[in-house]
């Protein structure tokens, strides 16, 4: 600051000052009041330091004594009337002490001249009271550095000029306080930096002592608030690693930080929520691996795992420990078998087929036409225990019975739209009233037909409410599962082999294929005639050599995977490959609208968590 800067120019300035250090601008304070605000309406009283009385302390670098140095400066009085008239218009404006200009070098000056001038004197108590008032106003509005060094001039100033009296030394306590405490909240913010939080002589406790010493100051309560933050986004990565207890230990840290925090709640719940769907995710791998002898013991260890972590009385891994009890037997099932199993109305669920253990080559061979290097390297997957299958795409009607009974809101039905074919233009558009009751065009569905426009998660929905109603595990397949499935013990290019689709194998995209308003398929199997333009009612068409029917046609099907760039480092027993929180999954199989490339046993696609169309649907796996 220099010498010849005004008062009240700088008071404009501190208005504008940018908060260092981290610490968010505070609001405007009032306007300037001429008078001294009395010390008991201020701070609350605070232990005072060991400061010799009237001191203004200067730490930091020694260049800032000079800056924060005031010499009254010497005025020359020639015209008494004069001065007192300028000495008048300086004080109005704020400008005090600076210069020989200013309100108190003036009036100073004619005091000295005329001692008995009791005007001179009113006029001087009142720059007096308007330097006290102009300093609390600096002092209460610093948040940053310039701000303090101000403040602590004005306190050189009176500390010269006026040391003994209460309402100056009220003030010059204050200022060395705050001093402090902005020296401490950067010290508290390197100790943050350089990980130290919240042990002895950490972040934490040198906030603290900055906000006991000046709880006016922000960046004392935001530096608690941020050592807060660092502890509790240390729980959650704890808690997304699978470390439940240190995550719990570090929310305890953060919990003697500020224990009526709002964020508390919120991330003591996002916890619960990594917890149990750790537990899900546990559950849903074991029961998958006992689909292999083999698994058993990676099963038990992810029981193991789930009682670590699950609460007393909470009853997780129930269906996992039932399932590892019964692990050596296939119960009374055979494969090639079709089953229902009952629903508590009396009703029955979709229809399955059981499929036999075996191995086949997953993935594109080398030179396969149209095959990508996402569908390699071909490698083998043995399912060394068989598993069933809904031997349809799961309906209209299906699905309808399972958000009624629930009051499940889809994806589609929550956003208002959906992608589906417009029959005027011929191309796939976003249409807005379309969900999983719908057609392929938008019309109303009727319940043979496999539901469309839902997500992944809504099939996983329905998933979790069918394991309810029967008892039993449902899931989507894996990617594994499904291509086998879909290959059905073949190896050839297409589901039927390595030619043309026979007559009546699926509901595919052929040349023969016609629209309501006569369009034909630009890319197609040539010569081929099904019959459909969009999806056809589950089951008109022969099932494979599983008893599965449509499954390399009329719709696509969501899987469980995460969408993975190629097979390297893909699971060898067939399980699904997934990330917790992926954002894109995996559909298989050709539908209505498939090109031939995309109909072939191989082939594969990702699909975005909220996405929704007119060409995919699912089915499900039962875990036997």
């Amino acid at each position: 600051m220099e010498q010849g800067l005004r008062a009240g120019g700088f008071l404009i300035a501190i208005a504008g000052l940018v908060v260092l250090a981290g610490c968010k601008p505070q609001p405007a304070r009032p306007a300037l009041d001429l008078h001294p605000v009395p010390a008991q309406q201020r701070l609350p009283a605070q232990p005072a330091p060991a400061v010799e009385a009237g001191q203004v302390r200067i730490q930091g670098d020694d260049a800032l004594a000079d800056v924060l140095s005031w010499t009254l400066p010497e005025v020359r009085i020639d015209r008494p009337a004069r001065a007192r008239a300028q000495a008048r218009r300086a004080l109005a404006q704020g400008d005090l002490f600076e210069t020989a200009a200013s309100a108190i070098p003036l009036l100073l000056a004619l005091r000295q001249r005329d001692p008995g001038n009791a005007q001179d004197a009113a006029l001087l108590d009142k720059a007096q009271a308007a330097l006290l008032a102009q300093a609390w106003v600096a002092l209460d509005a610093g948040e940053d550095l310039a701000a303090l060094r101000y403040a602590q001039r004005h306190g050189t100033v009176l500390r010269t000029l006026w040391p003994e009296q209460p309402e100056v030394r009220t003030y010059l306590d204050a200022v060395d306080r705050a001093g402090q405490a902005f020296e401490l909240c950067q010290a508290g913010e390197q100790a943050l930096r350089a990980g130290n939080v919240d042990a002895p002589g950490g972040a934490l406790a040198l906030f603290r002592r900055a906000q006991a010493l000046w709880p006016l100051r922000a960046c004392a309560s935001q530096g608690i608030e941020a050592v807060e933050a660092v502890l509790l986004a240390g729980a959650e990565a704890q808690a997304a690693s699978g470390d439940f207890d240190a995550a719990y230990a570090e929310l305890t840290r953060a919990m003697r930080v500020r224990p009526q925090s709002p964020a508390l709640p919120a991330a003591r719940a996002r916890i619960e929520f990594l917890r149990k769907d750790r537990i899900r995710r546990l559950g849903d791998q074991g029961l998958m691996a006992l689909a292999d002898p083999a698994g058993l013991r990676f099963a038990r260890e992810q029981l193991a795992e789930i009682l670590r972590i699950a609460r007393p009385g909470e009853g997780a891994g129930v269906a996992l420990r039932q399932r590892i009890e019964q692990v050596d037997h296939y119960g009374l099932f055979k494969p090639g078998q079709v089953f229902t199993d009952a629903l508590p109305d009396g009703e029955r669920g979709p229809a399955l087929a059981v499929l036999p253990r075996g191995t086949f080559s997953m993935g594109a061979p080398e030179g396969e036409p149209d095959a990508t290097a996402d569908e390699r390297p071909r490698h083998a997957i043995r399912f060394e225990r068989g598993f069933a299958m809904t031997r349809y795409e799961i309906t209209v009607g299906q699905f309808r019975r399972f958000v009624e009974a629930t009051g499940y809101v889809p994806r589609a039905t929550q956003r208002g739209h959906s992608m589906a074919y417009d029959v005027r233009s011929g191309n796939f558009l976003r249409g807005s009233g379309i969900d999983w009751r719908s057609t392929y065009d938008g019309r109303p569905a009727g319940d043979d037909l496999p539901v469309i426009h839902v997500t992944a998660r809504d099939a996983e929905a329905y998933a979790a409410w069918l394991s309810g109603q029967t008892g039993e595990h449902y899931r989507l397949p894996s990617e594994a599962e499904f291509e086998y499935a879909l290959r059905a013990g073949g190896s050839g290019r297409f589901p039927w082999g390595d030619g043309l689709p026979p007559p009546g194998v699926e509901n595919l995209a052929g040349s023969r294929d016609v629209s309501s308003r006569g369009r034909r398929w630009s890319n197609a199997f040539p010569g081929y005639d099904d019959g459909w333009w969009g999806p056809a009612p589950v089951g008109r068409f022969a099932p494979n050599a599983f008893g599965l029917f449509d499954i390399g046609g009329n719709v696509s099907e969501w899987v469980a995977d995460c969408w993975h760039k190629g097979y390297r480092r893909a699971p060898a027993n067939g399980a699904a490959w997934v990330n917790p929180g992926c954002r894109i999954r995996m559909y298989r199989g050709g539908s209505w609208a498939s090109a031939p490339a995309q109909t072939r046993s191989a082939w594969r696609a990702p699909g975005g968590v909220d996405v929704t169309n007119a060409r995919v649907g699912f089915r499900l796996v039962r875990q036997l």
